[in-house]
């Protein structure tokens, strides 16, 4: 059901609009005592074989959760179908077998994330990371018996968020792939300046009350509680230097 629900959000969205967003994640643990040199050779293959287009790399360290520590190398914006020509020869796979996997003590998961154009409010970002260079990641498990609830969910938090004062990029992402136990099925962005917005104020609720009503903030709440099973927290921090920018 979750497969279905979240299949088919992603199938409409595509049919459409034949020219999607999506992008590869790639979560890699370091080895600690060469970060250093991970660090020159990442930059390194970056800046030659992941420079612009769809197959520009980001690399992001993850600093809150279980998975901190760890890094994101991330391609992107990109189709499916540029997996097809995405760089392979001319040094490409020698170097990052020989020169980044050698200081990598372990790969874990392989993602591709599509952007829901139509709920996203990120037409303010320009594709320079540095200017928001703090990702806000809350992943969502759906519940497979209340998938139904998943769409009115988040279609009301778009709203509030676009009727927000001042600018808020944030973005929905559906994984492409099933994951298993993993239950990463969904997975929205805040994109910040800096930490000390986390210090700031909350907008959501009180927009929430002007654009629907108090009295519609404990149903919203509900349906929260029936669409998905858990919810978790992550920051990821851009790292300008390993990205090769």
């Amino acid at each position: 059901m979750v497969f279905i629900v979240c299949g088919t959000m992603m199938t409409v969205n595509a049919q459409e609009d034949k020219s999607y967003e999506m992008w590869e994640d790639i979560m890699l643990t370091p080895d600690y005592t060469k970060l250093k040199v991970l660090g020159e050779n990442m930059r390194k293959h970056n800046a030659t074989y992941h420079k612009e287009g769809p197959y520009k790399a980001t690399v992001y360290n993850i600093t809150t959760g279980p998975n901190a520590g760890n890094i994101i190398w991330e391609m992107g914006p990109m189709m499916h179908k540029h997996n097809d020509s995405r760089p392979s020869e001319g040094g490409h796979d020698a170097d990052w077998r020989d020169n980044v996997m050698p200081y990598i003590k372990k790969m874990h998961t392989v993602e591709y994330w599509k952007a829901d154009d139509k709920l996203n409010n990120t037409s303010m970002l320009d594709g320079d990371n540095s200017k928001y260079p703090i990702l806000y990641f809350r992943y969502f498990e759906v519940d497979g018996d209340n998938g139904s609830s998943v769409k009115p969910h988040f279609t009301m938090v778009s709203e509030v968020v676009k009727k927000m004062d001042g600018v808020n990029p944030w973005g929905i992402y559906y994984n492409e792939f099933r994951q298993g136990d993993l239950g990463r099925h969904i997975a929205t962005v805040g994109f910040l300046k800096n930490w000390g917005e986390l210090d700031d104020d909350p907008l959501f609720r009180k927009t929430f009350n002007e654009v629907y009503g108090e009295d519609k903030w404990d149903a919203f709440a509900d349906n929260a509680e029936r669409a998905f099973t858990n919810t978790w927290d992550e920051i990821w921090v851009y790292n300008k230097e390993m990205s090769g920018d």
